[in-house]
């Protein structure tokens, strides 16, 4: 999965980007509204963490400007925590508002509940096969045994369930796993693919030839 997070104040940008990495999210960065919308604009992003009192273009219009082509999930962490500022900042468009100071658990849940909203997931936890998903924990078990996936392994396993039924294109899954800054091979995602067949069965997701992957219903 793939965050944008849009904050001016350099320190809390580097804590937010090492929060969300350290959870396994592909991270970009803006420090200001300009260049916040500008990627918003271009990369189909899974989730967006937006402050609202930033240069050049405030949060306010980001959120605005944005709503009128991107449905992508917004979340306002901002230090307005007025009424009057949740209410409208949720009037104007964004999914969910966060108070600053912040707790780093809260945040990672709602960012977790505004991904599986957005991909019609209300549960926490999904069942393929005989394989369990916790969306909560990043987990995978089998008859109770958690299977060992390193953070990407999971991130793209648990977009491609979250999709199940859907034919997703290796482009689509390039962009929402990878970062502006990853340097990747064109045969990358093929590995993944690989070592998640030999640690969840073969037949979990299968290839469409010329299309993409899907993990059937």
């Amino acid at each position: 999965m793939r965050i944008l997070v849009i904050e001016d104040q350099a320190d809390l940008r580097r804590l937010l980007q090492g929060i969300l990495e350290e959870d396994g999210y592909a991270v970009d960065v803006a420090a200001d509204g300009a260049d916040g919308l500008a990627k918003a604009q271009v990369w189909p992003y899974d989730a967006i963490v937006l402050d609202l009192m930033l240069p050049k273009i405030d949060g306010w219009d980001v959120l605005e400007q944005l709503r009128e082509t991107h449905k992508t999930p917004v979340l306002i962490l901002s230090a307005r925590d007025a009424l009057a500022d949740r209410v409208l900042g949720l009037d104007i468009g964004a999914d969910d508002y966060l108070s600053k100071p912040f707790e780093r658990p809260e945040l990672l849940a709602r960012l977790r509940a505004l991904i599986r909203r957005t991909a019609g997931q209300a549960k926490s936890t999904l069942t393929i096969k005989n394989l369990q998903v916790d969306l909560i924990g990043r987990t995978i078990t089998r008859d109770d045994e958690i299977i060992t996936l390193t953070a990407r392994e999971y991130m793209l396993f648990e977009y491609l369930a979250l999709h199940r039924g859907k034919v997703v294109t290796r482009t689509e899954l390039y962009d929402h796993l990878f970062d502006e800054n990853d340097e990747t091979l064109s045969n990358l995602l093929d590995v993944y693919i690989s070592y998640l067949r030999k640690k969840l069965g073969a037949d979990v997701i299968e290839t469409r030839r010329g299309l993409g992957y899907v993990i059937p219903e």
